[in-house]
């Protein structure tokens, strides 16, 4: 009998490949996305290894040769010196160190929190979700800068981690509205409703089933948030209202002090190009790296 059932049996059983597997396929199959992806990391990379690849920051070198330099392959100065001698690739290491770290923090901190709360919201319903949403209701009526303003009058120093805590306290909100729409979608699912009718624990319907299917969700979410955090942190530090310089350099603060020394102090023009082209280009590489998660995430779930 054994025999008989072994020769019956299809010769190749095929394994039809798990959700994530088709998504970074698809992915994969994107070659814009999976270059900015690529470029991403390698910022990033180089960013958080910046004190390790020069130790000790920019130097300062006060002679006539060393000040003002503009972009030259003669010392690797490649983007140039500032008014005080101070190598600009090396500042702008260290500002993207900075930003890269603020940013990524308040990220996942702004996604945890959104997470939770918008699962709660989708999930609970009823007067959770309502006051969940009412809270972010009332945080988006008022204008991001006009929070930022209020939380850095209240610090007298703004460092970076003072920054991190209030961008996080802002951009949890559109984290929330996303994960609260896709679990409330979930949960009147069929697997969900067979899971609750099996007496499974909300615990357990939450980790096993839900979190794990929106998850593509969660993570093209947290993408959005961290392209807006650079953009905000730079856009306040341009104007002064953020990290000061004489504090931690970040991309933003380098570009507004680039900006006012090229009009006050006659500065060139690079001291405030090259930190304004790496922000670009990583705001740029993550809104590309989000579409094509976004675009690979509904692929397959028309699938």
């Amino acid at each position: 009998m054994a025999m008989v059932e072994a020769e019956s049996a299809p010769p190749h059983a095929e394994s039809r490949p798990s959700a994530s597997a088709r998504v970074w396929r698809r992915l994969a199959g994107q070659p814009v996305a999976l270059g900015a992806g690529i470029v991403l990391v390698v910022l990033f990379v180089i960013g958080a290894l910046a004190p390790v690849i020069v130790p000790g920051g920019a130097k300062i070198d006060l002679t006539e040769a060393g000040r003002n330099v503009a972009p030259t392959l003669n010392g690797w100065h490649l983007f140039g010196t500032d008014g005080i001698g101070q190598d600009m690739l090396v500042r702008t290491l260290y500002g993207l160190h900075t930003s890269e770290q603020s940013a990524i923090a308040a990220t996942l901190l702004a996604t945890v929190v959104g997470v939770v709360l918008g699962s709660l919201a989708g999930y609970r319903g009823g007067w959770v979700d309502a006051v969940v949403m009412r809270l972010a209701d009332l945080l988006a009526v008022f204008p991001a800068l006009m929070i930022f303003l209020a939380v850095y009058t209240y610090f007298t120093t703004v460092t970076a981690w003072k920054a991190t805590f209030a961008f996080a306290c802002f951009v949890w909100i559109p984290v929330a509205r996303v994960v609260r729409a896709e679990i409330s979608s979930l949960r009147g699912r069929e697997f969900v409703q067979a899971a609750l009718s099996l007496g499974a624990s909300d615990r357990r319907i939450f980790f096993r089933h839900l979190l794990p299917n929106a998850s593509g969700t969660i993570i093209v979410a947290a993408t959005s948030v961290l392209g807006l955090v650079f953009v905000l942190e730079a856009t306040l530090e341009f104007f002064g209202l953020g990290v000061s310089t004489a504090i931690e350099a970040t991309l933003g603060n380098l570009i507004g002090d680039g900006q006012r020394g090229v009009f006050e102090l006659g500065e060139g023009w690079w001291t405030w190009a090259g930190p304004a082209s790496v922000l670009v280009v990583v705001v740029v590489c993550v809104n590309l790296v989000g579409d094509g998660l976004a675009d690979a995430l509904r692929t397959n779930r028309r699938r």
